[in-house]
């Protein structure tokens, strides 16, 4: 995997236009370019999506609520649910539909023109990875009419179910574009999750397929058989080692530090680890545990309880240790062992616990493989492990897939989904559940107000039937 540049950090946004026919055309100023290659535009969209997206707000609400993070400050915060709409500007405005969609759309429709097909590929694919983050945090949204301003400045919203439409065809047609060959310009060390390797890129984009089929085995008008069927064929070419994982690799050094590193660290507020996450960690006996968390000044391991009204001494909490919280560390958007358990998930829907068994128990090796654990450990936890049945084998798969995709907005997913993990909400006068979904943004509700926004923190997104 590449390592990122420091100068790439922050290089949010880069508008495109029309390109100038001579260099030296009286009204092109030479310093402000129109147009930009698309080496240029890959490299900070690829850091926005990893920085500003996966490892940014949303990720970080979201551990929050799945309680595996928590904020040592007094309550309220945003983990005891106190989110409101100002909190969700960024997210939507600047990061998502400034930094990461208007970029690729402009990546991608100056590739096609000039048949750099391979920048087609890996555009779409972004794009499809955060459409979905997107939706999935605030459910309808504007796609068909949301990038026509100023000309349409009240963009309608489209369905979810629409989205996800479009999320999987654009993944096809990545698909498309992935598969051509004979590409003059063709991505390199601008493509910091696969330095330009297309068979990689193919391997993520069915994986995403998978993911986003088996998110649906409860969503209206389909059916969990159907769902399952389409994520072991997309994952019969997905990802098949840890080698293939779907990374961003951060150097540490200058400004180029791994997001959670800035996540968790003092500037941050006092971000420790949960006592639900730590204390479920410790009652497996799970080897992992000494990997993601670290020791409190009193040699053991301890989390916050959510909702406690109090701050606690930092060094009386554990904190994220340095393989996901280090200033090198890897950001993750896809892995080997979350495929493994979607195909555990799936192969349980369609075949049963004993066909799903080894499946799942090759997806918890994934993980620990994955984060150094020794091959005889590996084997204890696994043989420790309750066998799958009809009746416990979702939530086992489920409850292991939690661990392995740690800080991962999946997390939050699969947990509306399904259930499990089995969380203990904080308590509060005006919030008693863990929300559903974001709110929207305060600027949309200013800007472009829409039928959708009365929606509630309650209230389910469509796929959410759970």
């Amino acid at each position: 995997m590449n390592n990122i540049k420091t100068f790439a950090l922050f290089g949010c946004i880069i508008f495109a236009s029309t390109g100038c026919k001579k260099f030296l055309d009286v009204n092109t100023d030479p310093n402000n370019p129109l147009t930009v290659k698309e080496a240029q535009i890959l490299a900070p969209v690829e850091i926005n999506t990893s920085t500003l997206i996966v490892g940014g707000a949303s990720a970080n609400i979201t551990a929050y609520w799945m309680q595996q993070l928590s904020i040592n400050q007094p309550v309220p915060s945003l983990e005891s649910y106190n989110i409101t709409s100002v909190d969700a500007n960024n997210t939507w405005g600047y990061y998502l539909y400034a930094s990461v969609f208007e970029n690729l759309r402009i990546m991608i429709a100056q590739a096609q023109t000039a048949k750099h097909y391979e920048y087609v590929g890996i555009g779409k694919t972004l794009f499809a990875y955060n459409l979905a983050i997107t939706t999935d945090l605030w459910n309808n949204i504007p796609y068909t009419e949301g990038f026509n301003i100023p000309k349409n400045m009240h963009p309608k919203y489209d369905s979810q179910e629409a989205i996800y439409t479009t999320i999987q065809t654009m993944l096809d047609s990545a698909l498309y574009y992935l598969h051509q060959l004979g590409s003059k310009v063709v991505p390199g060390a601008d493509d910091y999750i696969y330095n330009g390797d297309v068979k990689q890129w193919e391997k993520f984009v069915y994986t995403l397929k998978a993911r986003y089929y088996l998110r649906l085995t409860k969503a209206p008008g389909r059916t969990a058989s159907l769902q399952a069927d389409s994520a072991l064929a997309a994952l019969q070419q997905g990802l098949g080692a840890n080698t293939d994982n779907a990374l961003v690799a951060y150097p540490g050094t200058g400004q180029a530090e791994s997001p959670w590193f800035v996540n968790t660290g003092e500037a941050a507020g006092g971000v420790v680890m949960a006592k639900s996450f730590i204390d479920s960690l410790i009652t497996r006996n799970d080897p992992r545990l000494p990997v993601i968390a670290t020791k409190n000044k009193t040699g053991i391991y301890v989390g916050r309880k959510v909702g406690d009204p109090l701050a606690i001494s930092p060094d009386l909490i554990s904190k994220v240790n340095t393989l996901y919280a280090g200033a090198d560390a890897n950001l993750y958007l896809a892995t080997y062992s979350e495929a493994l358990f979607i195909k555990a998930e799936a192969t349980f829907i369609k075949q049963g616990a004993a066909a799903a068994a080894p499946v799942y128990q090759a997806a918890i090796a994934a993980h620990m493989t994955m984060l150094g654990i020794p091959a005889a450990a590996q084997q204890t936890y696994i043989a420790s492990r309750p066998a799958l049945t009809a009746a416990n084998a979702l939530q086992q798969i489920i409850t292991e897939k939690y661990v392995a995709d740690f800080l991962s907005p999946e997390v939050y997913n699969d947990w509306r989904r399904t259930g499990y993990p089995q969380l203990m909400p904080y308590q509060s006068e005006i919030v008693k559940s863990i929300p559903r979904r974001w709110p929207y943004p305060a600027s949309e509700l200013l800007t472009n107000p829409q039928p959708d926004q009365k929606a509630t923190l309650a209230d389910h997104v469509w796929w959410d039937a759970n």
